[in-house]
Formats: C-alpha cells, structure tokens, sequence
C-alpha cells in the first residue's frame, strides 16, 4: 500500500474533515481492515507514524525520519510486518545534488524531499527485494523530472526486485513515470494486475466521493519480474468518511 495520509496542520479554520481528530480514527479503521504487509505512507509526522506503527500492530516495525536537516518535520516512513519480512538494510537520502546533507534541496524544490530505501527478506520464500519508498515536489514539474532520473539510478543499481510507493504529484502520461518507466525497469501495478479491485479512482479526492477520470499521482511501480495479482484504488468510506485527501493505493505482489 502506498499512503499520503496528509500531515497533521493546526489551523482553527479547519473544516471538520481535514482535522487530525476527526481523520484518524478513519485512518485506524482502513488499517485494521487492510493491515498491509508494506505500507509506504508520506507526510507523516513523528507522532503520526507512532500512531500508525500502533494501529498496525505490534509486529510491524517502521523505518524513515522527518525530511529536516535535524530529522524533523514530515518524512516517508515505511511500515512493515516484521513477522513476515526481515529488514536486512536501509538508509533514507535527500532528492537532491547532495544526496547525503539532510535537508538538502534542490531543482528548485520548495521544501526537501527524501526517499527511504529498505533492503526485505520475505521469510516465507526467502525472496528478497528493494522497497523505496517517496514524495515529489508538488510545483516544480524540474524537481519531479530529476527525482524520478535519481530514483531510476537507485533502481537499475541494485540487482534485487524494486518496488516503489509514492505520491509523486503527477499522472500518467508525466515525463517523470516516463522516466521511472523507461527501459523496462519498472512497470505501473495498475496496468500490469492479473484483476482491478476498483474503478480507476482520482487518488487525491480531497475528502469527497472519489471520481473515476484517471487522474492518479499516488503510484506503487514494480520490477517486471514481480507478478501483479490484483491492484486497486480504495475509495472506501470508513468511520463515515476518508481518513485523508488522498486515497490509499493498493497492490499484491508475488515475488520470483
């Protein structure tokens, strides 16, 4: 699953439906019906990915930091059920010229963006396999191209099976999924399903009832080499609405 669960903000001129109250009690209410093996969420807060780290479960783990130059701020956690998966190795870098100088912006970025690397072992078939996991720059169009171009890298570096989560703040038809997608070395979940488990959802809805146009910018790409039994864009109410303003998309995967 791949989540922008949208951060917590204080403002008292929040309508009902964005305030963390309110949302997170439909957020705990999606993941104790899905509980997802793996979850790459995005903008999540310190205290948010506790509160979802404790919705989960206690067999499921978390790895990534806030985006800030001290660890602070909003990051791109990835969840995972450790009774399943084995965390063999991780890092989290800046998108940026300087990859390792956290807080790092570049490409006319407004805020740092990271991706978070983690290394899984399955502990069933013994398969292992790359999850990155990230979050591209909502206005600069430049900054979306050049981390899509260093996500490529970090892909076509490993000789392990990928799988990206991501709001990546573009659509289908971008340069920048031209670009994760060229050479074969990832392939869209959504397109590649043996079945779809939805309509075609918009997946930033912002709290209304989804539409079906196909404007999706919350993706979970894969290596060709992963088999893709079913993917869906959950539009679900739950706890009488939706949790954030983007919807969770989900696929499963069989490894080998």
């Amino acid at each position: 699953m791949s989540w922008n669960i949208r951060r917590r903000v204080r403002r008292p001129q929040l309508r009902p439906s964005d305030r963390w109250s309110t949302r997170a009690t439909r957020l705990q209410a999606l993941l104790e019906a899905e509980r997802p093996t793996l979850l790459g969420v995005q903008e999540a807060l310190a205290d948010q990915a506790f509160f979802v780290q404790e919705v989960l479960g206690e067999s499921y783990e978390f790895i990534g930091h806030g985006r800030g130059a001290h660890g602070l701020g909003e990051g791109n956690p990835i969840f995972y059920d450790s009774e399943r998966l084995a965390l063999l190795d991780w890092q989290q870098t800046a998108l940026s010229t300087a990859p390792h100088q956290p807080g790092s912006r570049s490409w006319g970025s407004i805020y740092p963006r990271v991706m978070v690397a983690c290394t899984f072992e399955d502990r069933v078939t013994g398969s292992q396999f790359l999850h990155l996991n990230t979050h591209f720059d909502h206005l600069s169009a430049y900054a979306r191209l050049m981390a899509a171009r260093t996500v490529r890298r970090t892909v076509e570096a490993t000789p392990l099976p990928v799988v990206l989560t991501g709001d990546l703040n573009t659509g289908a038809a971008s340069r920048p999924l031209a670009e994760l997608q060229a050479g074969g070395s990832l392939t869209d979940t959504w397109v590649m399903a043996e079945q779809r488990l939805s309509e075609e959802w918009d997946t930033l809805a912002n709290y209304k009832p989804p539409k079906a146009t196909g404007r999706r910018i919350d993706w979970i790409l894969a290596s060709s080499s992963l088999k893709v039994l079913s993917a869906a864009v959950n539009g679900r109410r739950y706890a009488g609405g939706w949790a954030s303003d983007h919807l969770p998309v989900q696929a499963v995967l069989r490894l080998g």
